[in-house]
């Protein structure tokens, strides 16, 4: 990574002296088949690469550069000069002396292809042979395919065109049409480097088509495409995803009173993707895992609903209008991501997205609010490593909740007609926070600055407490709530807030009273309240309006242990779920009590999405959370729990189907692995329960990390699924094996080689680190710490952020481990910012775990 990073303050100076009018790049892609190095080999597989880049420049005879990673440059030519390659280009940059007012650079270059997934990936499907490639960029990878000025506000038309293999098919942003042997595609409108794309190869490609009629008479026709490798075709339900996005473009278009502006709109399912899915306008890219290949729930299908409508929320929300830097990629991800459920609860058929919202997505963000690395949303980023690790739950999930209580305080009609003045007025341009701001105060007769101050110019999650005093007839004398905030982020917030009160009613717990209202300061009273009937229940951020840890008073507490699954209302029931996590991580609740209430409770949970929730908190209460002495009592009692509920299941449904896969990942003992293998070989059946490929590698990985599955085994079952779905779950199996030469050979393969492909290399680390070998990786501890600066400088950013976070040694949870990571950390105070930002959260995972087997411990004592 030296010599690939980029400063906010180059950039500002770079945008303030150039403006670009227009890119052509030309690739020529004919060397991604046949012969050439393999991946093993020193030198990479490259292709040829032309751009043309017409810009101006403010001040003439001054400097400046362009950005382009690759392995040489055959030639530089600048205003019809030719330039020296060796001489201008050191491998990340090309130099620019003396430059006109007007001009043109022209670059020829050897670009790589990559296997990280950053650039243009090219990947080998094991099953046929074929290749497939396509290019993912954010935040600055597209410098991998062309060169170019690598920043969001330098916005320019592109041009592409493609040389491919024959019979492939080539994507890009605009249409195209293949002419003498070449693609050619439409000009885009101006738009950022890190949102262009290609897609090329023999993908499986299904059409449809989107109308829509304005009010002036005018129609709207949008061609869609969605594909996907032809490995995949037969699993590939593109109806429904073209379903998603006709509603998707009805409800923005009713909403944002601004057409969809980018002309067709392609879908890519792509393979070994690292992301969850890219904006690139026209040509959207997914993981392939939205393609499933078996039987899943009705939350995998929600989930790729809402990733679809995040991503075309992005089309206006960051491709039509774009922020300047990075310190503002809130402007774009935190609408993405509360319009994608927005949308999805009023225009599809996930009408309970919001449970979703609140109990997966706001987790998410409570976790990396309470990390020392957590920032406003509006963050500092000060380069391209910072921007790298914005992508996270502050950017998305909590600037989506923050964006929800905005709607819930300046109104929804006010919320959207700010949106609408925002894209009128800086269309195709960047922006940064005062722009959103101020069309916000506009429509909303509201003080922007002040609520922008609280909730994206400050860090940390407030905790919000109920507090209730009853009068002599046992009625609501006043009903308070307390607000808290961590020492380190001080700040107390306005709360728009639904405080509801719960009682019995015909053996269910019911919602009989409610107060939406304002909490400010660190104590408010709810007048409204006043003299309702004794609450068995107190929910201080009720409907989820707010962004806060919702604590609960001894009363709620002690009737959420006893009668959890009997609150009626499934949104009230997450965020009862929710605060109990949250007591639980913070160590005010005992893991052991957390996995009881799931024990009791779960099976009654009829949210599909909550109760895989549930089973994953489950899991990391038993691994990380519980008192070492009792995680082998704790990991019994949740698979005896799951098999037991798996067997009560209704036969064929999705609880059947979740409450198997809950059971595979807790089953360790000899009666249990047994079962899996009964169920595997059709010895054993239970009603409803079909076994498709991929629950058998469900099945398969507990049963090598046990040792009841050996390479000969997992040989054969790739055998039976020769795809790469199925390499991929091998590989993880196979690290999972309990060999202390297994793990060595998982360490070298990701650690001490550079062969692996992105994909494989997070397949590899799943596999290696199992909470059942404890043991088995203590060797690893001194090595990670000697290892990751050497990593994170040889590797790209995305395998160095595999590595440092999959790697480090949390399973070894103990003072000394939190020890060595404090003495790396002290050792390497000038090691790369974003790399001690990786330790340092691990550490304070690690930490928090210590703290929560200590609460744990004394419940035993």
């Amino acid at each position: 990574m030296p010599g690939e990073n980029l400063s906010r303050d180059e950039a500002q100076e770079r945008a303030a002296l150039l403006s670009v009018d227009g890119y052509e790049v030309s690739l020529d892609l004919r060397s991604a088949v046949g012969e050439g190095p393999g991946d093993a080999d020193a030198e990479p597989r490259t292709f040829r690469s032309v751009t043309t880049i017409r810009f101006r420049c403010a001040e003439p005879g001054a400097g400046s550069f362009a950005d382009l990673i690759a392995p040489s440059v055959t030639a530089v030519s600048l205003n019809g000069k030719d330039l020296d390659p060796s001489e201008v280009f050191d491998g990340t940059r090309i130099q620019l002396e003396d430059l006109a007012a007007e001009n043109e650079l022209v670059v020829d270059a050897r670009c790589a292809y990559s296997r990280t997934g950053e650039g243009l990936h090219r990947f080998v499907d094991p099953e046929d042979g074929e290749v497939y490639l396509y290019t993912q960029y954010e935040p600055a990878d597209s410098r991998r395919v062309f060169a170019n000025f690598e920043q969001p506000d330098l916005k320019a038309p592109f041009r592409f065109e493609v040389r491919a293999p024959e019979g492939w098919t080539a994507w890009s942003n605009g249409a195209g049409e293949l002419q003498d042997g070449v693609w050619r595609f439409a000009e885009t409108k101006p738009i950022s480097t890190y949102i262009t794309a290609v897609v090329a190869g023999p993908y499986h490609y299904v059409t449809d088509s989107y109308s829509r009629a304005f009010d002036d008479g005018t129609t709207l026709e949008i061609p869609l495409g969605a594909m996907c490798r032809k490995g995949l075709a037969k699993h590939f339900d593109a109806d429904d995803v073209f379903l998603v996005t006709k509603q998707g473009l009805d409800f923005f278009h009713d909403h944002f009173d601004y057409p969809y502006p980018f002309g067709k709109y392609d879908q890519a399912f792509v393979p070994e993707y690292n992301l969850g899915a890219m904006e690139n306008p026209g040509m959207v890219t997914f993981r392939e895992e939205f393609i499933f290949r078996g039987k899943v729930t009705q939350a995998s299908y929600e989930r790729r609903a809402n990733v679809i409508l995040h991503e075309m929320a992005h089309m206006w929300f960051g491709d039509l209008v774009t922020m300047v830097w990075w310190d503002d990629l809130w402007l774009k991800e935190s609408f993405a991501d509360f319009m994608g459920s927005f949308s999805l609860v009023e225009a599809t058929r996930f009408t309970d997205g919001w449970i979703t919202f609140a109990n997966n997505r706001k987790a998410w963000a409570y976790r990396a609010d309470q990390l020392p690395s957590t920032h406003p949303v509006t963050a500092d980023i000060r380069d391209l490593e910072d921007a790298k690790l914005n992508f996270d739950g502050i950017t998305y999930a909590k600037g989506a909740a923050v964006l929800k209580q905005l709607v819930a305080y300046a109104g929804r009609d006010a919320f959207l007609e700010g949106a609408r003045r925002y894209f009128k007025r800086n269309a195709y341009g960047n922006t940064r926070l005062g722009d959103l701001l101020s069309v916000l105060e506009e429509t909303s007769g509201r003080d922007m600055t002040t609520w922008a101050r609280s909730w994206l110019q400050t860090a940390g999650v407030n905790s919000l407490t109920p507090q209730v005093r009853l009068d002599e007839d046992g009625r609501i004398a006043e009903l308070s709530v307390l607000q808290e905030a961590a020492e380190s982020h001080p700040e107390l917030r306005p709360h728009r807030v639904a405080v509801g009160l719960y009682r019995s009613e015909g053996g269910a717990l019911v919602r009989y009273a409610r107060a939406e209202t304002d909490v400010h300061g660190p104590r408010t009273v709810i007048g409204e309240l006043a003299g309702a009937g004794a609450p068995e229940l107190v929910l201080v951020n009720d409907d989820d309006l707010t962004y806060c840890k919702m604590r609960l008073d001894d009363v709620s507490l002690a009737t959420l242990k006893d009668r959890l699954s009997d609150i009626t209302d499934p949104l009230a029931r997450a965020l009862c779920w929710s605060a109990l996590w949250n007591l639980t991580r913070d160590a005010l609740l005992p893991a052991r009590d957390f996995i009881d209430l799931v024990l009791r409770f779960a099976g009654r949970e009829s949210d599909i999405g909550v109760l895989q929730m549930l089973h994953a908190w489950a899991n990391s209460a038993q691994t990380h959370y519980a008192a070492p002495e009792w995680r082998a009592t704790g990991g019994r009692l949740l698979a005896e729990g799951a098999l037991r509920e798996l067997r009560r299941a209704e036969p064929g449904s999705q609880h059947q189907l979740t409450w198997a896969r809950f059971f595979a990942a807790t089953a360790s003992q000899e009666a249990e692995l047994r079962l899996l293998r009964e169920l595997l070989d059709g010895t054993a059946t239970i009603e409803g329960l079909e076994v498709d490929q991929e629950l058998r590698w469900a099945f398969l990985e507990p049963l090598a990390a046990h040792g009841a599955a050996d390479g000969s085994v997992l040989a054969a079952e790739l055998a039976r699924d020769d795809t790469a779905s199925g390499k991929r779950h091998q590989i993880r199996c196979l690290a999972a094996r309990p060999s202390a030469e297994v793990k060595a050979q998982a360490w070298a393969r990701v650690v001490e080689s550079d062969t692996l492909s992105n994909a494989l290399v997070e397949a590899t680390i799943a596999g290696m680190v199992q909470p059942s070998q404890r043991e088995l990786l203590a060797p690893y501890t001194e090595r990670y710490f000697a290892a990751i600066e050497r990593v994170w400088a040889e590797r790209s950013i995305q395998i160095g952020m595999d590595v440092v976070r999959g790697l480090f040694p949390s399973l070894r949870d103990s003072q000394e481990t939190l020890d060595a990571a404090d003495a790396w950390l002290t050792a390497h105070e000038s090691a790369p910012p974003a790399l001690r930002r990786l330790v340092l959260e691990a550490r304070d995972d690690l930490a928090r775990a210590l703290r929560a087997q200590a609460r744990d411990a004394r419940t035993a004592g």
